[in-house]
């Protein structure tokens, strides 16, 4: 997942040097003599990929915390909220058993890594299924910007799903010139959109959009709540296959 982490891998880090030294002292207090101590640590120092793997592991253990609590928040707030026109743009049958809902940022590498998936999952289930497509910039302006873009676009609801996925295929960085590009590939009236750009509810909708993450507990991109069922980071289309099918 992308977003905020760099502390948490730091933190991973620090709880597995301190995982160490429990097991330094776990051994200690149950009787381990100071020769087994030493070739302990003699161990670790031929064989640091040890530590990697510890804090892989921690890792792991945060990211499915962290995933437990997102799911936990989202039951509170309840998934009718995921598909609120005003932070949303659903498409598909309203009556379909099976949703997608992904919360993105068009500069966000794993979200980018994901889009594949999700295109081809689009293309096959649009219409037996339900997706909620929110915007939540959190790389800067240039994110900002093309969010607000996005969610002008919406006013030519015909044109937004393909407007979507010319941004998210992008190879570099968003910015004003590709965003108008992509439009004028997805077919939209591109002197519209940029009227459509002038109205204040597109930062108040953001501005919801961002309020509705927070309330899951949502601090970096892309998640993914499939069928009601949290995500985190990347997907792939085995995975958005299996989800729908639980």
């Amino acid at each position: 997942m992308n977003g905020d982490w760099k502390p948490l891998l730091m933190s991973a880090a620090l709880a597995a040097i301190v995982s160490a030294g429990g097991v330094f002292a776990a051994l200690h207090w149950s009787g381990a003599s100071a020769e087994s101590d030493s070739r302990i640590h003699a161990y670790l120092l031929e064989h640091p990929e040890i530590m990697i793997e510890m804090q892989s592991a921690l890792q792991r253990q945060a990211d499915a915390r962290a995933e437990r609590e997102q799911q936990e928040a989202l039951d509170k707030v309840g998934i009718k909220a995921l598909f609120d026109p005003r932070v949303a743009f659903v498409t598909g049958p309203a009556n379909a058993r099976k949703s997608v809902v992904e919360f993105f940022d068009y500069n966000c590498g794993h979200c980018r890594n994901s889009f594949p998936a999700v295109k081809k999952f689009y293309q096959a289930h649009k219409a037996d299924t339900r997706f909620a497509f929110i915007e939540l910039p959190i790389f800067g302006q240039a994110s900002v910007d093309a969010a607000r873009s996005s969610l002008a676009s919406r006013n030519q609801a015909d044109k937004f799903v393909a407007f979507h996925f010319a941004l998210m295929g992008q190879q570099g960085a968003i910015d004003p010139s590709n965003t108008v590009e992509a439009a004028k590939a997805a077919g939209l009236n591109v002197n519209k959109l940029m009227a459509d750009l002038k109205d204040p509810a597109i930062n108040s909708d953001l501005v919801a959009a961002r309020a509705l993450a927070e309330r899951i507990k949502l601090n970096g991109t892309p998640l993914f709540v499939v069928n009601g069922k949290v995500h985190s980071g990347e997907i792939t289309l085995a995975e958005l296959e299996q989800l729908t099918r639980s």
